[in-house]
């Protein structure tokens, strides 16, 4: 098979779809129906280190792996450790990037060792102030999460951990961009993302009452966009906003990190914990199951003729959307928001969302895109 596709990301749920939360918005809690034989997901320690092995056989000079969940840290700090030894012993001088996506419940003193000791990039889900926060991040006994999280990232922050935050924007939390950006500017987040949350009501007729609606999220990334800029110094921004970070790469013509923003998809991988390959996150399901790594190779299951065909129908798209002016700002989103349930008729439900932003700030992206390209390019 000839292998196009450099394997250079990774995307590993070490202990699968297990949380200690159990969030409103979720929509990883329910994969426990694939895994249904166990009720409790753990990677094991045969299966970590093949995959380990193949990544940094088979994967580029630079690789970046992404442990989420799930809760990953449910595993254990000693599983990391274990994940760490198995990457020094295979790396053959390539540079690893590892990156753990939290809910910070677990964090404590022994974790902040090892995240900083081993130069781990943290996100945490922290969704805002504890109105906004608690209004969904709830535990199993329906207690809010924020203290415990507010707390963790204090400890995070305070020790010099490389931690992010993770936000979503759901139909309560959209209504407060300024004191979201406020509150984790406070918290000393220099580093944010905003995930806007949008799943399929239960019944199929619509979207789940927790999901933004499109023209309101199109409002809240207008004033986070303003908020953004205004923090501006000498030219620079002061506070990193990977949406915004990510359209940018488009106004100097360069590739956006941000896998939504791609002209096609399947550019990385998941593994879960058993094992099993899948073609995307949001796409843990059998029709996308590539394979398993005890039985496959990594490479070419990111090469496989299925991850092409789950890559290729992100450009499916009716003409309004082909025709659209914005469109090689956004290439349809991503294809998770396109269901038929949605009512999208095949196309991104945060269309109305790009449209609003975009027109907005095309003007000042186009600005800050010159002022780049003289300090960068003459």
């Amino acid at each position: 098979m000839e292998n196009i596709k450099p394997l250079s990301n990774i995307l590993i749920k070490p202990a699968g779809p297990d949380c200690n939360l159990a969030c409103d918005y979720c929509f990883y809690l329910n994969k426990t129906e694939l895994f249904s034989e166990e009720s409790k997901h753990r990677m094991n320690e045969a299966i970590l280190q093949e995959l380990m092995r193949q990544l940094l056989q088979q994967g580029t000079q630079q690789l970046s792996i992404a442990w989420q969940g799930g809760e990953p840290t449910l595993m254990g700090v000693d599983f990391f450790r274990k994940a760490v030894e198995f990457q020094k012993q295979y790396a053959a001088g390539k540079i690893i990037g590892n990156a753990l996506q939290t809910n910070g419940l677990l964090i404590d003193d022994r974790w902040i060792a090892f995240l900083r000791g081993n130069n781990f990039l943290v996100g945490l889900s922290i969704d805002g102030p504890q109105h906004i926060h608690d209004d969904y991040r709830k535990d199993r006994s329906g207690r809010g999460s924020w203290e415990r999280v507010a707390d963790a990232a204090v400890l995070m922050l305070e020790n010099e951990v490389a931690v992010n935050a993770l936000s979503t924007v759901n139909a309560y939390s959209v209504n407060f961009p300024d004191e979201i950006y406020d509150y984790l500017k406070a918290l000393g987040f220099r580093y944010m993302q905003f995930i806007p949350i949008v799943e399929t009501s239960e019944d199929g007729s619509g979207v789940a009452p927790f999901s933004v609606a499109p023209r309101d999220y199109g409002e809240f990334l207008k004033q986070l966009f303003d908020r953004w800029l205004a923090d501006f110094q000498n030219g620079e921004p002061t506070t990193s906003i990977r949406y915004f970070e990510s359209l940018f790469y488009r106004y100097v013509n360069m590739q956006p990190p941000d896998c939504i923003l791609m002209e096609r998809c399947g550019t990385y991988v998941v593994v879960e914990h058993n094992g099993d390959v899948y073609a995307c996150d949001f796409f843990v399901e059998p029709a996308w199951k590539l394979g398993n790594i005890l039985e496959d190779r990594l490479i070419d299951l990111l090469n496989s003729p299925r991850q092409r065909a789950f890559g290729n129908q992100k450009a499916e798209l009716p003409k309004k959307c082909r025709d659209c002016p914005w469109f090689s700002f956004c290439f349809g989103g991503c294809p998770k928001d396109r269901t038929r349930d949605m009512r999208t008729e095949g196309m991104n439900y945060f269309c109305e969302s790009v449209i609003m932003f975009q027109e907005y700030a095309d003007p000042r992206f186009r600005r800050l895109a010159e002022e780049w390209r003289q300090k960068n390019l003459y």
